[in-house]
Order: structure tokens, then C-alpha cells, then sequence
């Protein structure tokens, strides 16, 4: 081995003893005392809270405004024609010409006042998740959540709140109390010579001596409610991205897109179960009827249910959900720019 080669192994191999020297610390001493490990306290985003949960209730209470006179008629038009056998179009049309004439009526009256405390609930819960997850994560004011957690609350608040809704729909516009129920036999001729109610307000003779709800007809509601809930506010941001661009070319219309299809779409699932718990209330009792005559009485309804109840979601998950969404990403963003 040569005399460079020699000097250059020693070289590395005082500076290999050098490097681990300086990398392993010395123990401490006797007399000198060891720091703590700083520990990491999580942060949470609270600030402006109190003006973020303000906009949730804004956008909600808007969203709510615009799309509940409209799923109010529809609602009413479905449960006359699976109880009555009224065109849902002649119902529709009469409540229209009835909120028109007299809005007050309209709007203070049971029917509507139900629908607005469904759905602008349904949106707060959905807007005050978004806001409690963004807080507990410290992300941005506009942060929208799709987890678990959004899906069992607004599920809940829907869940409970509709099945009351339909409950009290089903004995204001469903089936007429049996004859032995409806009083005298004149008041029994008058009612069977009215085809139809001239406006949109319930009849109270009629909703007194309706019969109870039989419980699965509330099992058939929620299922219904819980399904139409997952393809209302988690199935569209999951599959959003998925849209073709030939579609849907920007990611605001592919999330718009999502959300008007995919609650829509879900419908053809769902109304065979609302027009069934409205058939075990209309016909009672429950077990008095042959299933074979039931399903031919939702085969018949079925189409035209089925398209209404599109035209009843589409405005409430769909318009709605859309300008609760989009108007509470504008408000957040705006508090955010604020902020800064």
C-alpha cells in the first residue's frame, strides 16, 4: 500500500471518530438536570365561532325559505293520490291557486310550517357538522365534511322529525274516517259530495278521527328517510369527482351535478317504501289485506309517486342542498378574508 493511500485511510478514520463523537450526546453530568420533551397541545380553530354558526343558520334558513312551499304542495299531491286516488296535477295546481289567494293561510298553516322545520333542520345539522369537524381539525371556515358523523345526524334530526311530519300528513290529507266515525248521516252525505278540499288546509272533523299509525308504517318512513338522507349529503361528494368532464367539466358542476342526481335517482328506490306506509294507514287493518292486493296498489301509483317525489327532493337535496352549500362556502369565505 502506498504512502497516499495510507494517509487517506487515516484521514477517513479520524473523521468517521469525529462525526460520532459530535452525533452521540454526552450523558449528563451529576449536577446538570434533563429538559422536558415539549409536548404537542392540539389547536383547535375557534375563532369567529359564534359568526360561523350564524352563517349556518342563514344559509339554512334560506335554503329552507326557497324550497318548502313547493315540497309542501308535492307532499300533500302524493299522500291524495296513494289515499284518494286524486291526480296529483289537479292537487297541485289547486294548492298553487290556494297559496296565491291567500299566502298567510299558506304559511302559517301546519302543513308548511312541518316542512320548514324538517328541512331547515336537516340543513343546519349537516352545516353545524361541517363547522364542529373544520373547529376540531383546525381547518379552513368552508371545510366540508362527508364522514359517518354527518350521515348519523343529519339522519337523526331528518329521521325524527319526518316520520312526525308524515304521521301528521297521513291523518290531515290521508283516507276518511270510516263512516261509524264520521258522524250523522247527513254529514257522512255532504263529505262523500265533496270530491276535494278547495284550498290547502287540513280538515280538523277528519284529522280527530283518523286512525293510529301502525309502527310499520313508521319503520317503512325511516328506512326511507335514512336512504334518501346517504344520496343526499355523503353519496355526492364521493362520487363528484368520478363525473366525466364531458358531463361535468369544472369540480362546482360536478359537485352540483352530484347532488341533483344523486337523490333523484334514489327515488325510484325509496317510493315503493313511502307508498307501502301509506297503504298500511289508509287501509287498515294492517293485516286485513292480502299483500297481493297492496303491491298492485303501489304498482299503480308507482310511476307517478315516483316522479313527484323526485319533483319534491330534487328542490329539497338538490336546490336546497345547493344554495345551503354554496351560500355558506361564500358567508365562511368572506368571515375567513376578514380574519386574515
Amino acid at each position: 500500500m502506498t504512502r497516499d493511500a495510507v494517509a487517506q485511510d487515516a484521514s477517513f478514520a479520524m473523521a468517521t471518530v469525529s462525526e460520532r463523537s459530535v452525533a452521540s450526546p454526552m450523558p449528563p453530568t451529576a449536577g446538570q438536570k434533563v429538559a422536558p420533551a415539549p409536548t404537542v397541545i392540539p389547536t383547535w380553530n375557534t375563532q369567529d365561532l359564534g359568526l360561523r354558526l350564524g352563517v349556518d343558520v342563514v344559509s339554512a334558513a334560506s335554503a329552507g325559505a326557497l324550497t318548502c312551499p313547493l315540497i309542501t304542495i308535492i307532499d300533500r299531491a302524493i299522500i291524495e293520490k296513494a289515499s284518494k286516488g286524486f291526480p296529483i296535477r289537479e292537487t297541485i295546481t289547486n294548492c298553487l291557486k290556494s297559496m296565491i289567494a291567500k299566502p298567510s293561510g299558506f304559511f302559517f298553516s301546519t302543513p308548511f310550517l312541518l316542512i320548514y322545520t324538517l328541512y331547515t333542520s336537516t340543513y343546519l345539522t349537516a352545516n353545524a357538522i361541517d363547522t364542529v369537524t373544520s373547529t376540531l381539525r383546525n381547518q379552513n371556515y368552508s371545510n366540508v365534511t362527508a364522514g359517518p358523523a354527518k350521515f348519523i345526524s343529519t339522519t337523526a334530526v331528518n329521521m325524527a322529525i319526518c316520520v312526525y311530519k308524515d304521521a301528521r300528513f297521513a291523518k290531515i290529507f290521508g283516507a276518511s274516517p270510516p263512516p261509524a266515525q264520521a258522524g250523522t248521516q247527513s254529514q257522512r252525505h255532504s263529505t262523500a259530495s265533496i270530491p276535494r278540499p278547495s284550498v290547502c288546509h287540513p280538515i280538523p272533523s277528519q284529522a280527530a278521527a283518523a286512525p293510529t299509525i301502525p309502527k310499520l308504517s313508521y319503520s317503512l318512513f325511516c328506512l326511507r328517510d335514512s336512504v334518501t338522507i346517504f344520496a343526499s349529503f355523503n353519496v355526492p361528494p364521493l362520487i363528484a369527482p368520478s363525473i366525466p368532464d364531458f358531463i361535468a367539466s369544472t369540480p362546482s358542476m360536478k359537485a352540483a351535478t352530484a347532488q341533483f342526481a344523486c337523490p333523484a335517482l334514489m327515488q325510484f328506490f325509496s317510493t315503493p317504501m313511502h307508498l307501502l306506509g301509506l297503504d298500511l294507514y289508509n287501509r287498515q287493518p294492517p293485516g286485513g289485506l292480502s299483500w297481493t292486493d297492496r303491491v298492485a296498489r303501489i304498482r299503480r301509483d308507482y310511476i307517478s309517486s315516483s316522479f313527484a317525489r323526485m319533483g319534491k327532493i330534487v328542490p329539497a337535496y338538490g336546490v336546497g342542498g345547493v344554495v345551503n352549500v354554496r351560500m355558506r362556502a361564500t358567508l365562511m369565505e368572506r368571515l375567513e378574508k376578514k380574519a386574515e
